[in-house]
């Protein structure tokens, strides 16, 4: 066992979190054939029951004291998938346009390649910052509504605006966490770096 931020985290599989997040995946393919298919009222049944498993899983394993390794990996794997899932389906559809799609995929493009360069110097991913689960909160919320547009006329214009606020917010919260990522990333290969001459 180890601790991190005074919570326990262990190296169990086999948890009920691990297994909604395990869940949350095994259910972005049939969420993929939905959107693409203009299926958006069980798309959007599908989204919304991935997002409170998201909250459901991190409450009973910060609660039951079942925070582990695998389940730090699934969370925002299973999120980023939904994320670019929703992304490419709405899309394709021509219900967003590409360059959001660009801008997003774009960031985790950039981070993906620092992944090698902290291993060259012996560190994994930093911890993932405050401003990237805002950004990935507000993204997680900004498609459901633009499905609840398409799903709902009479909420479409609501639904719509609040869409695309959070849309360009968890764009731009997204992106400046992403920055600050690199620069973390930078800080700990100069620090390493200058300790190896040193």
């Amino acid at each position: 066992m180890v601790t991190a931020g005074g919570q326990a985290v262990s190296e169990r599989v086999w948890t009920l979190p691990n297994a909604l997040s395990s869940l949350r995946l095994l259910l972005v393919p049939v969420f993929a054939v939905l959107i693409a298919g203009g299926h958006d009222g069980w798309a959007l049944l599908v989204l919304s029951a991935s997002g409170a498993s998201d909250y459901l899983d991190g409450h009973l394993a910060r609660r039951w004291d079942q925070v582990t390794r695998l389940g730090q990996l699934l969370d925002p794997f299973a999120d980023r998938l939904y994320i670019l899932t929703t992304l490419l389906g709405l899309a394709w559809r021509e219900l967003v346009p590409w360059w959001l799609v660009v801008v997003l995929v774009g960031r985790d493009v950039l981070l993906a390649c620092t992944v090698p360069v902290l291993a060259s110097v012996g560190h994994g991913p930093p911890p993932v910052h405050f401003l990237g689960k805002a950004g990935t909160f507000c993204l997680l919320h900004a498609f459901p509504l633009l499905l609840l547009g398409e799903v709902s006329p009479a909420l479409s214009d609501v639904a719509g605006a609040l869409g695309w606020a959070f849309a360009l917010w968890g764009t731009g919260l997204y992106w400046w966490a992403g920055v600050l990522y690199v620069q973390q990333v930078a800080a700990v290969v100069r620090a390493e770096r200058s300790g190896g001459r040193a």
